[in-house]
């Protein structure tokens, strides 16, 4: 028999309230607030068939509730409402009545309520969400109906108006929460400080905490310090203490912030550093604002004198954080009064500036010296590479600097200053100012600007919008490398000395664009330049510079090119030839040539591996049988990035982390002789010669984790070369002359006694040196 409508309706209200009974034992079950909060919202909106809800909780001032969970809308974390009727939340704390709205837009239907109640839009601007329906209660407890919190619901899965059922299941909900949240603050007693939490966590006992603190008065140091290095307390425990005491959020240090030059334009570090307190970024909130005591600031009210009329939402921090965050932002403890200062000058205007308008704004001495600073810091922080990235419109001009392999913002320029910046980089590289619709390369003698004597190369590209990005490479400077100091390991650097020791044939070093190739290849001319010896390198460009060399600069638009340059020298009577790099066949044909006449020719390639250059070298159209007459090796290679020495972690691994290892190790070895007769033995030896290699006197390996401090990025700092190095023997020649392919050259070569990069790379795991999420990263096949 089908139900009656009536009959439909109670069974519905009987499924919701049995709902509403097991969502309500749930509540009475878990041990916080913030349980209640974080673990039942799906769970709340599931039983009511709403699309989002919100759970606001009143603050410790009484003046405000504050959103701790918003199901679905990522960008907000939280909101803080005034109890008061400019919205709809703050109308239902301010008359503890529940609200059913049909829909939030319509200003007649919030008009019958109450004349001066408001919708909040910005939310549903911002995130693209569509409030209509609208059910708001009141949570109220103890006797005197307190009021602790609101409850609020948006949209009904189906579009209906949320029903009287609805409306009564909320007021059961709330006399719940109500009944919770009252139980939970009965049993929780009162904050004494900054640091009570971290009892009530249970990261200290009580003896602990007042031994810290009279620790920290004998040692006239802070709590903060005695607990992070006496107690081994996290930055993030602390941190969280203090945010339950404040009742504000805590915000962690963040190594990607960007300067807020706008809201640090007036704002000096000294002061920063005396009152404690920084604005970190404008969002829908208003100013953030980080602060190690948020109640101090209020109270002082200098913030809001600085930013009148602006709302300001405040962030607490450990005392080691924000000395970290003042340090990032104000220029890494140098000279940097500096970026902000200079920045400060430069106002918002942002119209486009006509080219006259740009060379005087270029020669502009505020923004002189803020490139010149730009270079500096780059240089200061061991940066590779500058990138300078303008955006259209009303964008502001972003300033990037590339450090052991990885980006990092740095500041960001006013967009008004977007087209001199540029303009004053071309003057320094002497490149063409007017022409914006081409790629232009250049190189800057920073000398005859700054205090620096280093070069940087220059590229500058058009980009979409009608910009131009420039990308600045610091190019190495001084005295290049030793040999031993490459990083190779012991049997890698005695092959390669061996070899580059022969007085003719020709040696290649491999890798993709920033892995080092040129580095290497002048560490190798290093130890081959002595007074009897006349070498001849063409370079494009010169980024190395060495007494006794003489090295030509390519330039193609004048026809001096590689094959141009190699033919000259051929006549110039030399002992060693270096070639910047071998692209085409008549470059690498002349090397072989020269290789062959008595010559030591040494160049770069840009391919993965060893046996593979063999083979592309070939497909080039080389004669095979010229090519493994001159051939002396192949070197690898690519930079992975070191572990911290400072603080990196060490741990033993167990057998299968070991067996992990020896598996990658393992993977390539697969076709060699030793492998295709005993595959268990030939692993056995390896392992064993591992335990000999890095193993203590017990057998156990140590190896370390990445952790994280000052002195790094995430646990890493610098970087390190992977090797393989091939080298041209009698097997691996009469390979190349029958034109074998690279797996058989690989076998080969691994018999030889080759490394290959994953297995040098491992090897330096088990040394400590980096770890496997490195080597995973550039070792790929």
């Amino acid at each position: 028999m089908k139900p009656t409508s009536a009959s439909g309706d109670i069974n519905r209200r009987l499924a919701f309230f049995k709902g509403l009974q097991t969502l309500t034992a749930r509540i009475h079950a878990t041990n916080n607030i913030d349980e209640i909060i974080f673990e039942l919202s799906t769970d709340i909106c599931s039983l009511f068939a709403a699309e989002r809800i919100t759970l606001y909780v009143v603050d410790e001032g009484g003046q405000a509730i504050v959103s701790k969970v918003k199901t679905g809308l990522n960008a907000v974390k939280t909101i803080r409402l005034p109890i008061s009727e400019r919205s709809i939340a703050g109308y239902v704390a301010l008359h503890k009545t529940l609200v059913n709205i049909h829909d939030a837009y319509d200003t007649e239907e919030l008009a019958k309520i109450s004349a001066g109640l408001e919708f909040r839009r910005e939310v549903d601007l911002r995130s693209g969400f569509h409030t209509r329906q609208v059910l708001t209660a009141p949570i109220v407890g103890g006797a005197d109906e307190r009021l602790l919190g609101v409850i609020q619901l948006l949209n009904t899965r189906d579009g209906a108006d949320f029903s009287v059922i609805d409306e009564e299941g909320m007021m059961g909900l709330t006399q719940t929460l109500g009944l919770a949240f009252m139980q939970r603050l009965q049993t929780e007693r009162p904050l004494r400080n900054k640091y009570d939490d971290l009892v009530r966590s249970g990261a200290l006992n009580p003896e602990q905490l007042e031994e810290a603190v009279k620790h920290a008065r004998d040692r006239d140091a802070s709590v903060e310090t005695v607990l992070l290095d006496e107690y081994h307390v996290s930055l993030e425990q602390i941190g969280a203490s203090m945010s339950r005491f404040y009742a504000v959020p805590y915000e962690p240090f963040q190594k990607d912030r960007i300067r807020p030059v706008a809201l640090l334009r007036n704002i000096k570090k000294d002061y920063v550093l005396q009152s404690q307190w920084i604005p970190l970024e404008e969002t829908h909130e208003g100013i953030i604002v980080l602060t190690v005591e948020p109640e101090q600031v209020r109270g002082a009210r200098v913030a809001e004198n600085v930013f009148p009329g602006t709302p300001l939402s405040f962030r607490v921090t450990t005392r080691k954080e924000f000395e970290q965050t003042v340090e990032q932002l104000f220029g890494h403890g140098y000279d940097d009064a500096s970026v902000s200062d200079l920045l400060s000058g430069m106002g918002e205007d942002e119209r486009e500036q006509p080219l006259d308008d740009e060379l005087s704004a270029a020669a502009d001495n505020e923004l002189v010296k803020l490139v010149n600073r730009i270079i500096v810091d780059a240089y200061k922080q061991n940066a590779s590479d500058i990138h300078i990235e303008p955006r259209p419109g009303k964008e502001k001009t972003l300033v990037r600097f590339r450090k052991d392999g990885s980006l990092t913002p740095y500041i960001e320029v006013p967009a008004a200053y977007r087209n001199s910046l540029i303009t004053r980089i071309k003057i320094m590289c002497d490149l063409d100012i007017s022409e914006r619709r081409k790629p232009q390369d250049g190189k800057i003698r920073f000398r005859k600007y700054g205090p620096l004597d280093i070069e940087l190369r220059v590229a500058t590209l058009p980009t979409a919008g009608g910009v131009e990005d420039v990308v600045m490479r610091l190019l190495a400077n001084g005295e290049p490398l030793p040999l031993p100091k490459l990083g190779l390991s012991p049997r890698n650097l005695e092959r390669l000395a061996a070899t580059i020791a022969k007085p003719y044939g020709i040696f290649f070093v491999c890798g993709p664009t920033g892995s080092g190739k040129t580095t290497t290849l002048h560490s190798i001319l290093k130890e081959l330049n002595t007074k009897e010896t006349k070498i001849w390198t063409a370079e494009d460009p010169v980024e190395i510079t060495q007494r006794g060399l003489r090295q030509v600069q390519v330039n193609r638009k004048a026809g001096l090119d590689f094959p141009t340059v190699m033919r000259a020298f051929l006549r110039a009577d030399p002992d060693v030839i270096m070639v910047g790099e071998m692209r085409d066949q008549e470059t690498v044909s002349i090397g072989i040539e020269a290789s062959l006449t008595g010559h030591l020719v040494l160049s770069t390639l840009h391919t993965n591996s060893a046996p593979e250059s063999i083979v592309r070298l070939l497909d080039m159209g080389m004669d095979p049988f010229n090519f493994s007459d001159a051939l002396l090796g192949v070197l690898a290679q690519r930079l992975a990035k070191r572990l911290c020495q400072h603080c990196k972690r060490a741990y033993h691994p167990d057998e299968d982390e070991i067996e992990s290892l020896l598996a990658a190790y393992c993977e390539e070895l697969h076709e060699t002789t030793a492998f295709l007769a005993d595959p268990e033995a030939a692993r056995s030896a390896i392992l064993e010669q591992w335990r000999q290699s890095f193993a203590d006197e017990k057998g156990q390996f140590t190896l370390f984790h990445a952790v994280g401090c000052p002195e790094c990025t995430e646990g890493y700092r610098g970087r390190m070369g992977l090797h393989e190095l091939m080298l041209g023997t009698d097997a691996v020649k009469h390979l190349i002359q029958t034109r074998a392919p690279v797996a058989q050259l690989l076998a080969r070569a691994l018999e030889d006694g080759m490394r290959t990069l994953r297995q040098d790379g491992i090897e330096k795991v088990l040394q400590g040196i980096t770890d496997m999420k490195q080597i995973r990263k550039v070792c790929i096949r």
